[in-house]
């Protein structure tokens, strides 16, 4: 005898019954939402209360000068510029410029700016790279590292007109210099008496990729314009998502720019602000030439000046053997590995760049 089975036949929803329904799912994911954000609130509380941060009482952000302006360029992009007069001149001394990199601004060298302003002998320049900064943006296009190589040839003929000089770069900074070297290198020797290449690299490597143009390089120009466009008319829109993801920026900020494994919680958080503030629409517009940069050829022009090529062992953004590459073809270059630094090993290991830039100065 077979057993009989009994079928329940499912009621028809009711239109109240189909928005409980949808609450109840909306409710069931805002309230994962809201213990994944509460969770990233508390670790992020817990890892800031870190009672022997060094930098805890750091002032950063605007430091003083001598003279800021803006520069404008033949775009009617304009440029934010700073110049520090030494207190205490010498003869020959060249003028330091600095060249800070993608998503920053010329506070990335805030320790080596106050040193060099402390010791008083050494001219300073720094400036904001286009969209980054107190800079402006480009109205339109893209922008392009060699635009970039021209820009510190305009800072430079504008702020030192004459004497020797020494070109400081960190990341894209150090791209920019390879650009300038690209398109004038018989300044090398002449005007440019020493190069620094922080955290940098000379073009992709078989090996390796940079992580960002890694990302993009296997999606190819279709999904670049896509990304593009997608911040041309939503730029606004995706800035206040990533204000709004802050924690997770914090976190992010800290994995992928530090090596320490407990880096000063307030330099994370400065080095988060100044991310934060370059928008979307310069990310993306700036995506195509970091991932068709290749300058090796570039750095001939610097083997007639003394170089010195400094990285973070734990450097995920360049690593290190994108300085080894550089250092193959400078073999005359001081090379300084510095142990459990990261990306921005001049601030989280400033000490270290700081004797190490001191050091470099004072052999010239």
């Amino acid at each position: 005898m077979t057993a009989s089975r009994r079928f329940r036949v499912p009621r028809p929803r009711t239109a109240a019954g189909k928005v409980a329904g949808t609450l109840a799912t909306v409710g069931v994911a805002a309230a994962g939402l809201a213990a994944g954000v509460a969770t990233e609130r508390a670790l992020v509380r817990r890892l800031k209360a870190d009672p022997a941060d060094r930098y805890a009482g750091e002032v950063f952000g605007e430091q003083p000068c001598d003279e800021a302006f803006r520069l404008e360029l033949p775009d009617g992009t304009d440029i934010h510029v700073e110049v520090v007069e030494p207190t205490r001149p010498e003869p020959g001394h060249p003028t330091v410029v600095l060249v800070h990199g993608f998503c920053l601004d010329m506070g990335t060298f805030h320790f080596q700016r106050k040193m060099l302003a402390e010791r008083g002998d050494y001219r300073i320049v720094a400036y904001d790279q286009p969209g980054h900064g107190r800079s402006g943006r480009l109205e339109s296009g893209e922008y392009d590292l060699a635009a970039l190589g021209d820009t510190l040839r305009r800072v430079i003929d504008r702020t030192i007109p004459e004497g020797p000089l020494v070109l400081v770069g960190h990341s894209m900074g150090g791209m920019t210099i390879m650009a300038f070297a690209e398109l004038y290198p018989e300044l090398f020797g002449d005007r440019v008496v020493g190069t620094v290449l922080i955290a940098t690299s000379g073009g992709v490597l078989a090996e390796t990729r940079l992580v960002a143009p890694a990302l993009l390089g296997r999606v190819g120009g279709p999904v670049l314009q896509m990304v593009s466009n997608a911040t041309r008319y939503g730029g606004t829109v995706i800035d206040k998502a990533r204000q709004s993801t802050s924690n997770i920026a914090w976190l992010l900020t800290r994995r992928y720019g530090f090596g320490t494994p407990r880096p000063s919680p307030a330099l994370v958080s400065y080095v988060e602000r100044m991310n934060s503030r370059t928008s979307a629409d310069t990310v993306t517009r700036y995506l195509r030439t970091l991932a068709a940069h290749s300058r090796f050829p570039a750095l001939a022009a610097l083997n007639g000046v003394p170089v010195l090529v400094v990285v973070g062992d734990k450097d995920m953004i360049t690593p290190v053997i994108h300085s080894d590459e550089i250092v193959r073809r400078l073999p005359h270059a001081r090379y300084v590995k510095i142990d459990d630094s990261g990306h921005v090993v001049m601030l989280e290991h400033a000490d270290e760049v700081n004797a190490a830039l001191a050091e470099f100065l004072e052999a010239l």
